[in-house]
């Protein structure tokens, strides 16, 4: 008995599946050695973190500050708290490539180191006068800043004692959010 082997090409249609990354492209880069900003405050922190924090997810600024020697990638949030029918506060969150000791060295005099969830920090209070309290939050690239303001409604100030009232829980709540 005979066999016949038929043996044949054929094109294989079949689509082979696109490998996909969790690695994106910066929003912004600069001219310097400094590593790439890793953390993108409106795309990894989740808006409803942003809305339990009692901040508007849905009315948020995207901003990108390109500065040659270092850079920040930014988002705006505005609370949801309104006192005489104005907004109470904003919080703008800047994920920047700049070192926290290059930080700290710009704003000795109204700065005090701390701790957020075991990370290294700066607590900066009373540079604006206008009732703004600014965390800075060592990370692998830099720093990431969160800077509260007050708003005034043209009726009463917020005593500079409270400007931070609420922001170690802010920001420690944000925190596991962002890069190592």
């Amino acid at each position: 008995m005979t066999s016949v082997v038929l043996v044949g090409c054929s094109a294989n249609t079949a689509t082979e599946p696109t490998p996909t990354t969790t690695t994106r492209i910066p929003r912004v880069t600069d001219n310097s050695v400094r590593p790439p900003i890793t953390f993108d405050p409106c795309l990894d922190i989740p808006d409803e973190a942003m809305e339990e924090l009692g901040y508007d997810a849905r009315d948020k600024d995207v901003d990108a500050y390109p500065m040659g020697a270092h850079s920040f990638l930014g988002c705006t949030y505005k609370g949801t708290e309104r006192v005489n029918g104005l907004r109470r506060f904003i919080v703008s969150i800047l994920a920047g490539n700049v070192t926290l000791e290059e930080e700290l060295a710009k704003k000795a005099e109204y700065s005090t180191p701390m701790v957020i969830n075991g990370r290294a920090g700066l607590r900066e209070v009373g540079h604006s006068g206008r009732g703004t309290c600014t965390y800075a939050v060592q990370v692998d690239f830099g720093v990431v800043l969160f800077s509260r303001s007050y708003l005034a409604d043209g009726l009463t100030t917020v005593p500079e004692d409270q400007w931070c009232v609420d922001m170690d829980a802010m920001v420690s709540m944000v925190e596991p959010y962002l890069t190592p």
